[in-house]
């Protein structure tokens, strides 16, 4: 391929270098944006309301939220899930009655259809000059059919043409939308999982300094250590919940420590590997946090 300056515009080649410019001058194509630190939220922070939580707990997969903001989120996914049940009722009872309406209605017109019949039972006699519907039709009655066949056509031509929005009689109707039968299970906002209220498990943090207070615990950068070994606890190191007594420790402890018999240190209970619940942590700011930190937004693209 041709090399050529950055600004040569009368070249062959169109670089890669003067698309990435064009397409940032335009406005169109992809953009991907690498997120800092500041746009992360910290491992002990609530994922709903972004904010340090001040009675925490944890989902079965590893997401942290506020008690009061997830059983909020809980409870208004179930008033939605009823609001839409009332409705799907409704639709159903109004299905039930139109059908029998219509039943009645298919039952009546037999009925009337039949006493027409008994009615119409009259004993008359024969004449033998009436012609039969065999016979040919006179030229007359024939000129009659064809305009009636041209009547019925040129009435199906217009039924075919766009209606008139200005005739109230041929605007187009809306239907009414189906409603759907609603899930009646509750799910997780962040994992997307069912999400019971037995499953939430409370969190115990390790404060540093348990004589600074919770606003001076917001405040600082390191606010919560490892139950066990006292390390620092952050974004940057993996944590998991014990959940019979709810306590935060390292990864690194539970590897070299915990899992040898498989016993809560701060309890005394026997664990599974189901009770040891491991933290989604936020970002770094570094590529390797384990956290995908890339935002992209999509724009109209111009294709030659």
């Amino acid at each position: 391929m041709t090399r050529h300056g950055k600004n040569c515009t009368a070249g062959a080649v169109y670089t890669y270098y003067e698309k990435k410019k064009d397409t940032a001058a335009s406005g169109y194509g992809t953009q991907t944006v690498r997120l800092s630190k500041d746009a992360v939220k910290d491992f002990d922070c609530c994922c709903l309301s972004l904010q340090p939580c001040k009675d925490p707990v944890v989902t079965s997969d590893g997401y942290i939220y506020e008690k009061e903001a997830i059983l909020e989120c809980i409870l208004h996914q179930k008033k939605e899930i009823a609001r839409q049940m009332k409705a799907y009722e409704k639709q159903k009872n109004e299905k039930k009655n139109e059908m029998e309406e219509l039943n009645k209605a298919a039952k009546e017109s037999k009925m009337k259809g039949f006493l027409e019949k008994e009615m119409s039972i009259i004993s008359k006699p024969l004449n033998p000059f009436t012609r039969k519907a065999g016979n040919v039709l006179p030229s007359s009655s024939a000129e009659s059919s064809g305009a009636a066949a041209e009547a019925g056509s040129s009435s199906e031509d217009k039924s075919k043409q766009l209606p008139s929005f200005w005739i109230p009689s041929l605007t187009p109707e809306a239907k009414t939308t189906l409603v759907k039968k609603p899930d009646k299970t509750v799910y997780c906002p962040m994992s997307g999982r069912p999400l019971k209220m037995k499953d939430l498990v409370s969190v115990k943090f390790t404060a540093v300094d348990d004589k600074v207070d919770r606003v001076g615990l917001i405040n600082r950068q390191d606010r919560y250590v490892c139950a066990v070994t006292r390390d620092m606890l952050g974004n940057s190191v993996p944590c998991a919940v014990l959940r019979p007594s709810g306590a935060v420790v390292t990864l690194e402890c539970v590897e070299k420590l915990i899992k040898k018999d498989m016993t809560d240190p701060i309890s005394g209970d026997k664990l599974t590997e189901k009770d040891i619940i491991v933290l989604q942590r936020g970002g770094t700011g570094f590529s390797g946090s384990g956290v995908q930190l890339e935002a992209k937004e999509a724009r109209p693209v111009m294709q030659a």
